[in-house]
């Protein structure tokens, strides 16, 4: 007799997420949008140009672990709820480092950001958490697809804000305190068991590091390290880099408005195609795609070089990350859900601030002008390629001498 599960659950926190992707994570575009902009008008030195930016990542990645404490302590909403109360004290901070023309407030403001960031990097892991083996993938999946609208959301507001008071970009941090606020609103309806606390005999699982040096577990983290910094690193620089080369404001955001719906928008079938081919095959796929990204912004800075390069980021990013992510959900068990996801997250994000880092110094400190900064950016993306398509490359080949722990 087949046994019938029962998904509804997860379903509709899939659909809350859904929700809050959309509409509290626009404020990532929003940000990465103007936040390089914003830093170059406030930095005594461009070469720090998009340091706002790196103390998002960093902040996301000191507070990435004792956020994941604190949901497996308390739950995901509890988390949710943390992340978006600095999600809105970033915004205050940073509006108000813009008003007094501090780059050290507003500089404070990013990293309080940052722990919003965390906390919203752990809304697919809340996806799978009551979700059948099945629909796992799916679920990952489709709450990433709330980015979609994200996409079109976040730059939309950067049009109407930016300019909205005397102070550049000062509107933009105040709509960031109100898309915060209704994500507040919104975890309210979030149910997501909270794990029960283990039995004192009860088995622990593994330590991080026989957690990390589990060969899958590895892999899938060196991936989604890669394809999450590599994204960050063009992204960081894209709207330096469009600005720099001519273009208009307006022309930055449509550009990152076309990268995230690519980001995003294939999430809808994401899931499916890692159900039809193997996990392994949409991480390869991703990695090749970020790689045509690097090589088509190396032909040229014309506007349709940019929209087809940030398009193919997106596309990467997504098949790469995502795909990572249901590799490592599939490597790990219950017990070990907090402590790993929380170690992934701080790798991940730790390669995102290096990553963050360098795009401000390879773009405005590495050549004489915008293209040559430009062209630094896509030719370090390299050897980072390499490496985790190495890694992927590695693990397939190698005897299945282990079984993976199930999540």
């Amino acid at each position: 007799m087949t046994q019938i599960i029962d998904d509804s659950g997860a379903k509709r926190t899939v659909f809350i997420l859904v929700i809050a992707q959309a509409i509290i994570g626009a404020q990532m575009p929003m940000i990465f949008t103007i936040g390089g902009l914003a830093g170059q008008s406030l930095a005594p030195n461009a070469c720090f140009a998009t340091l706002p930016i790196s103390l998002i990542v960093l902040g996301s990645m000191f507070s990435a672990t004792p956020m994941s404490s604190i949901m497996q302590k308390h739950g995901r909403r509890t988390g949710f709820m943390l992340g978006a109360t600095c999600g809105v004290l970033g915004g205050i901070v940073g509006a108000w480092g813009l008003y007094t023309g501090s780059f050290a407030i507003f500089l404070f403001g990013s990293l309080l950001t940052g722990v919003y960031m965390s906390a919203h990097g752990f809304y697919r892991f809340a996806a799978a958490d009551t979700a059948s083996e099945a629909f796992r993938p799916k679920a990952i999946s489709y709450v990433m697809a709330g980015g979609l609208a994200a996409a079109v959301i976040g730059p939309q507001l950067v049009k109407l804000t930016s300019d909205a008071f005397v102070v550049p970009f000062m509107g933009t941090y105040a709509a960031v305190i109100g898309v915060n606020l209704v994500g507040m609103v919104l975890f309210l309806f979030l149910k997501v068991p909270t794990p029960e606390a283990p039995a004192a005999d009860a088995p622990q699982g593994r330590t991080r590091w026989e957690l990390i040096t589990t060969p899958r577990i590895a892999v899938a983290v060196i991936c989604a390290t890669v394809s999450y910094a590599l994204m960050n690193l063009m992204m960081t620089s894209t709207p330096l880099a469009v600005v720099g080369c001519g273009f208009e404001q307006n022309n930055a955001a449509d550009v990152v408005t076309a990268h995230v719906l690519a980001m995003f928008a294939p999430s809808f079938f994401t899931g499916h195609l890692i159900a039809k081919f193997g996990v392994e095959k949409i991480v390869a796929a991703g990695l090749l795609i970020l790689g045509a990204a690097g090589a088509v912004a190396l032909q040229g800075v014309a506007l349709e070089n940019f929209f087809i390069a940030l398009i193919l980021l997106g596309l990467g990013w997504n098949f790469g990350f995502i795909g990572a992510t249901a590799m490592l959900t599939e490597a790990h068990t219950p017990q070990e859900r907090g402590r790993m996801q929380g170690l992934n997250d701080l790798i991940v994000f730790g390669g995102v601030t290096f990553a963050s880092l360098a795009s401000g110094g390879l773009m405005n400190c590495s050549g004489g002008d915008a293209v040559a900064g430009w062209t630094a950016v896509n030719l370090a993306m390299g050897p980072f390629l390499v490496l985790a398509g190495g890694a992927l490359i590695w693990l397939v080949l190698r005897p299945t001498d282990e079984l993976a722990h199930k999540a």
